[in-house]
């Protein structure tokens, strides 16, 4: 059976990407292909944008109609690579952001906002550098940093121990009720959203609002919690074999393959191509 999709938004980090964070060739092909069928194929991911540049410069799709969008920080930001510049923005109140550095703060942890390119921490720390490391971006310290709060920002990061975030999450959750999501997107990292500006919210404002799409057209793909607004949304929405049971249970699909055996690619090409 073959899916009558006509946008297609795929997650990176344990989606997409292999654990090496490599995209082989056989799914740059396959996603090349999509693009050239005139399917819209869109990174949805909760890095920024300029994270999420060289994977779409690997893909080689920029250069498409169908291959001109990304939704950065998770479903925050919508960009045009056409236009180079931002379609679609979300930020977290600032009252939010103080609050939540604040009380992670008491508990020993650290917090982080974002913008394109850099990332932006009160303290230098061994957790920011993970993430660093992990989304190519360079670090700021601001002494100032809850002042620099207070124009608000499109998410903050709390990374930690999964231990103590867990702890935190239910303590957040009832500070900031519907004012906020709050989800950990690796069980290192626990992000705090604006209400109603997930992935999800993204990819229906993209797929409905910008590109007129009926919501039947649309597939996505994840593995995570990140990832649960945009698979519900989508009418084929894919977990991947190795993503959290409760994504596998939410969305309408299951992969054939993990992530490590180019899941993505192998379920387009069998369904979509």
């Amino acid at each position: 059976m073959k899916y009558p999709v006509k946008i297609i938004a795929l997650d990176l980090d344990d989606t997409l990407l292999k654990e090496d964070l490599s995209i082989s060739d056989y799914t740059v092909s396959v996603l090349q292909q999509a693009c050239r069928k005139g399917i819209y194929v869109t990174l949805s991911s909760g890095r920024t944008e300029n994270a999420i540049l060289p994977h779409v410069r690997r893909l080689d799709i920029a250069g498409f109609e169908t291959g001109r969008y990304m939704i950065a920080l998770n479903g925050s930001s919508i960009y045009d690579m056409h236009l180079r510049r931002q379609i679609y923005s979300r930020t977290v109140e600032p009252d939010i952001l103080v609050a939540a550095a604040r009380e992670a703060k008491k508990r020993k942890l650290y917090s982080e906002v974002y913008d394109a390119t850099t990332i932006y921490v009160p303290e230098d720390n061994e957790w920011t550098q993970l993430d660093v490391r992990l989304s190519g971006l360079k670090m700021q310290v601001v002494p100032e940093y809850e002042e620099f709060m207070q124009k608000g920002h499109p998410k903050m990061l709390i990374p930690g121990e999964p231990e103590e975030l867990q702890k935190l999450k239910p303590v957040l959750q009832e500070m900031f009720g519907s004012r906020a999501v709050i989800f950990t997107s690796k069980p290192y990292f626990l992000e705090i959203m604006p209400a109603n500006a997930g992935k999800g919210e993204a990819l229906q404002w993209l797929a409905e609002t910008h590109l007129g799409l009926p919501r039947t057209a649309t597939m996505a793909f994840g593995d995570s919690f990140n990832d649960e607004s945009m698979i519900r949304y989508a009418v084929h929405s894919v977990c991947m074999k190795n993503g959290v049971p409760e994504m596998q249970s939410a969305a309408a699909h299951i992969s054939d393959y993990t992530n490590n055996e180019d899941g993505v690619a192998h379920f387009i090409e069998d369904y979509v191509l």
